[in-house]
């Protein structure tokens, strides 16, 4: 099993934060794993973006050309990623931010992430519900290491934080159940 992922949005939405959990919970199951982090203007709102590779095996290179998965959360991150996403793969959408994907040879999964996150009361956790709806159909962690994961690289003392991805999570799993 080889699974890549490219992972976009703007500038403080969480793109590399989502990206550096999901690669520890995979590593933490014994997966091999990269992280290609883009750095750059980037960080002050444009377009941000990191790939995963999650594998069985040994991962050649960083890089992804074609993606299994793309997990986008806002209009322009669609615009510059939907052709590097290949024939029958995931396209997990933040429909809060960013407009239908009408192409047909891929599979759409999307929900108001970012007005999920506003109703549990945070913003900036619309990343961890794009990640709990990407988890729930791919299975490439199990959302308990990701909780695992969550409660070791927590802040000391911030419970809240803790807390609050936690339930952003679980929420991104059941849009998906339903």
């Amino acid at each position: 099993m080889t699974e890549r992922i490219i992972i976009a949005g703007s500038g403080g939405q969480g793109v590399m934060l989502l990206g550096k959990v999901l690669a520890h919970a995979a590593m933490a199951e014994g997966k091999c794993v990269t992280w290609l982090p883009a750095y750059g203007p980037e960080v002050r709102g444009g377009t941000s973006h990191c790939m995963v590779t999650i594998s069985d095996v040994e991962i050649g290179s960083p890089y992804i050309n074609e993606a299994d998965t793309l997990i986008i959360l806002n209009n322009p991150s669609l615009k510059r990623f939907s052709g590097r996403l290949k024939d029958k793969g995931l396209l997990v959408l933040n429909s809060s931010l960013a407009e239908g994907f009408p192409d047909k040879r891929v599979q759409v999964s999307q929900f108001p992430f970012t007005d999920i996150a506003v109703k549990l009361g945070n913003i900036k956790v619309a990343n961890m519900v794009a990640l709990g709806c990407y988890l729930r159909q791919k299975q490439t962690v199990k959302i308990k290491k990701m909780l695992e994961v969550f409660r070791l690289m927590s802040t000391a003392g911030r419970n809240d934080i803790l807390e609050v991805n936690k339930k952003a999570l679980q929420e991104g799993a059941e849009l998906v159940d339903g």
